[in-house]
């Protein structure tokens, strides 16, 4: 049966002007083909809505990793600056807004901080702090505010088996919502669940963008990122570019980026560092190499985080190679010419904060990147030039007794390794320990 647009339309009115129109709607928008449906059918539906009665809030939610694919972050950008535009210019209760992982959770500050290997299939520890943590804060802070809330999602039951039946399972029975599985006094409600992948085309072929933008654009990201371009869909024997999909450029949970490469085979040559890095990154967690078991060896340490015996994060050199790596593909890409920064300086200094943390002081993230750049680091401040001579005299005032120096040093760092982390959680303890280490008579300090 083909797709009716009017019936959606219908179906989205009709919920929306449900008794209580102070429950707000939360649309998760990704800038992909399916989020996109489903905003264009809520706008054209608010279209229909008198006036008077568009008393429900609309918060359109787009969750940005920090590690986001470049071409698509700067498509979902560029269409969020559209949504709020158009919003305003038509008089609709719809807000943008864009989350993003806390600072101690970012990508990086794990990975090349604290040395969490690449995420796999068996940890895929990213999933947790880049997505669900900051959408999470924010759809509570919506129900804290109102009570509850509705979230509506581009989720369709024909994209897998295992996406029906988790649909199905949390149905309310003679409802359109139905419950979410962890957030208390939250539903879900689904307007395009039984329609397919063809279907989802052909109405973004069809239907304009209501706040400006070209559904050609998204057609073509996704083309370029299929090795071809979208095809126009006829009938269903006809192979879609539905199955193309954007996400994290560092994502190593799959064994290819096939998006990246298919993007790099079209054109974008610049993005040829980022798949370098994203490979080397999997190489060190790929299970399928024939010498893993040494190369896990070589790349990770023998003891956890947390002091157990068992594979551990990164060795610093690994941390540091990484580092390095990534800030020559910034170098190569050109901030300046793409838009695209690969990491921030608060993510760099929180890094340089980690390590002190982790007792590695033989790396500097300001050598490494005037090593990279051949200048200094932004943060190289007169007020960081004055602690660099504090330093100095208590490095005199502590001679003989180098371990004085070091040990006053390093608990210093401790300090403000809490303060710049926002978590002065186990400072004390940290403190203590270092004491400790102070006190063994075998332990060797050196500058």
């Amino acid at each position: 049966m083909a797709l009716n647009r009017k019936e959606l339309e219908d179906e989205i009115i009709e919920q929306y002007l449900e008794t209580d129109g102070c429950i707000p709607w939360i649309i998760g928008y990704s800038g992909g083909k399916d989020s996109t449906m489903l905003l264009q059918l809520v706008w054209y539906a608010l279209m229909r809505v008198p006036k008077k009665k568009r008393i429900r809030p609309i918060h359109v939610v787009c969750n940005n990793t920090l590690v986001e694919n470049p071409k698509v972050l700067n498509y979902v950008e560029t269409a969020l600056v559209n949504i709020e535009k158009g919003a305003k210019k038509q008089g609709f209760p719809i807000t943008v807004n864009q989350t993003t992982p806390a600072i101690e959770d970012s990508f990086w500050i794990n990975l090349i901080g604290k040395g969490y290997p690449a995420p796999n299939s068996m940890f895929r520890w990213c999933t947790e702090r880049l997505k669900i943590r900051p959408t999470t804060k924010f759809i509570l802070d919506k129900i804290n505010e109102a009570g509850e809330a509705i979230i509506l999602l581009g989720t369709r039951e024909s994209e897998s088996s295992a996406r029906g039946k988790s649909m199905k399972k949390h149905e309310i029975k003679g409802s359109r919502l139905r419950k979410h599985h962890s957030l208390p006094n939250a539903s879900v409600y689904t307007p395009i669940k039984k329609v397919d992948t063809n279907e989802v085309w052909q109405y973004l072929m069809a239907a304009p963008s209501p706040w400006g933008a070209k559904n050609h654009d998204l057609v073509t990201l996704y083309g370029n990122a299929s090795s071809g371009d979208c095809p126009l869909i006829t009938d269903v024997s006809t192979p879609s570019c539905g199955q193309s999909r954007f996400g994290c450029w560092v994502c190593t949970v799959v064994s290819k980026d096939k998006s990246m490469e298919f993007l790099i085979e079209n054109g974008e040559e610049w993005m040829e560092p980022l798949v370098d890095l994203r490979d080397f990154l999997h190489d060190t967690i790929n299970r399928d190499h024939p010498k893993y078991e040494e190369k896990k060896l070589e790349y990770r340490m023998g003891t956890r985080r947390n002091g157990a015996k068992g594979l551990g994060p990164y060795h610093p050199k690994w941390r540091r190679y990484i580092l390095h790596s990534l800030l020559k593909a910034q170098k190569a890409i050109d901030e300046e010419k793409t838009g695209y920064k690969l990491i921030t300086n608060q993510e760099l200094v929180a890094i340089q904060v980690t390590w002190h943390r982790d007792d590695i002081f033989e790396y500097s993230v300001a050598e490494i990147y005037k090593e990279v750049f051949d200048k200094e680091f932004a943060f190289q401040s007169e007020v960081d030039q004055t602690l660099l001579k504090e330093k100095e005299l208590l490095k005199e005032s502590c001679l003989p007794d180098k371990g004085d120096y070091q040990l006053i040093n390093q608990l210093l760092t401790l300090q403000k390794s809490k303060t710049i982390l926002m978590n002065k959680w186990g400072l004390h303890k940290d403190l203590e320990n270092k004491l400790d280490e102070y006190l063994e008579p075998s332990r060797e300090y050196v500058y």
